[in-house]
């Protein structure tokens, strides 16, 4: 692989996570292909999931800069919101979170870690969040700056320039995960909601000429929007460090019809597939992403989109805390009331 001089990062996900077969899914579906799942859920215990890759550079660039703040966003269960405020309590950070919705009666799932960790929270509704978030970032920014302390603003997760460090450096990880697995070439696939986990798989196999192609089932928004983010956040890459490599040729790939009802909302057939999986393999998706995800790439299984090649690897992303918060869709469970 060409050398790629990585800025400073802060070590803290628990890596390499394991590649795993996916060996009874594999069966029921007639073993066709073989399926795999890359555990980015077990990059940490609390602090899971895809975030805490590109925490770890946007930490570091944030102590260069001599940062004691982080201040983000997202939805009132965002998973990066729930990671970045356990990182800032682990690292000594002050954590603000700008929340999308309204506070709910009672705190749950990823929101109660975030109060757990300490963070300040400020919730918005829709609209207001929507027409205003760079302006309540300059808020925050402006209040704290008063107080004598520089915050770093950490986008939508984490998914700019900096944070698409995370993903190429997974991607070099899933590429030795595939060599010792002794796959010659493989369809990666993920959910992509803020689109810097797509984008840095989506430059680091371009870069590294891999033999794989990468598919983002987007669960909000639509094809057009997240092909045109994944461009955003590789540019600003580029923008960003110039030094690094030039970025070649590449092709995002956004599976469009799985959004359901709506971010943060999953039809009954995704809660669906996710007790199935859970009972085949163990394994936990959540309805936010992961599951609609997986679901999507189920269908799209069925219909042939992934012939030309007999490996298909599932990089979970995390997101187990989002399922509390929706336990009354599990209603279908016999003998289990939710």
């Amino acid at each position: 692989m060409p050398t790629l001089n990585f800025p400073p990062r802060i070590p803290l996900a628990r890596l390499p996570t394991p590649l795993q077969p996916l060996e009874r899914l594999s069966a029921a579906l007639g073993g066709r292909h073989r399926l795999w799942v890359k555990r980015d859920d077990l990059t940490d215990a609390a602090i899971s999931g895809n975030k805490l890759r590109k925490l770890e550079f946007v930490t570091a660039a944030a102590r260069e800069q001599g940062c004691d703040t982080l201040i983000t966003c997202g939805g009132v269960q965002s998973n990066h919101c729930r990671a970045t405020a356990l990182v800032g309590a682990r690292l000594g950070f002050k954590v603000h979170l700008i929340l999308r919705g309204e506070a709910p009666a009672e705190l749950d799932g990823n929101l109660l870690l975030d109060h757990l960790a300490g963070a300040s929270v400020s919730h918005y509704g829709h609209r207001q969040y929507v027409a205003e978030l760079p302006a309540l970032f300059q808020h925050w920014c402006d209040h704290y700056a008063e107080q004598g302390q520089k915050a770093l603003c950490v986008p939508t997760g984490a998914s700019d320039g900096l944070g698409l460090w995370g993903y190429l450096a997974a991607s070099r990880e899933l590429a030795a995960d595939m060599e010792a697995a002794q796959l010659e070439s493989a369809h990666w696939v993920c959910a992509t909601g803020s689109g810097g986990t797509q984008a840095g798989l989506t430059l680091g196999t371009a870069l590294d000429d891999l033999p794989v192609d990468v598919w983002g089932f987007n669960v909000c928004d639509d094809e057009a929007w997240f092909l045109n983010k994944v461009a955003e956040d590789i540019a600003d890459w580029q923008a960003r460090f110039p030094q690094a490599m030039p970025v070649p040729a590449y092709q995002a790939r956004v599976v469009d019809g799985y959004v359901g009802p709506g971010y943060g909302r999953a039809g009954r057939d995704v809660f669906e597939t996710i007790g199935w999986l859970a009972r085949l393999e163990g394994l936990v998706l959540d309805p936010v992403y992961t599951g609609k995800a997986f679901h999507g790439m189920l269908q799209e299984i069925g219909s042939g989109r992934f012939d030309d090649r007999r490996d298909i690897i599932f990089v979970h992303t995390g997101g187990i805390f989002g399922l509390f918060p929706q336990r009354d869709q599990f209603d279908f469970l016999a003998g289990h009331p939710a």
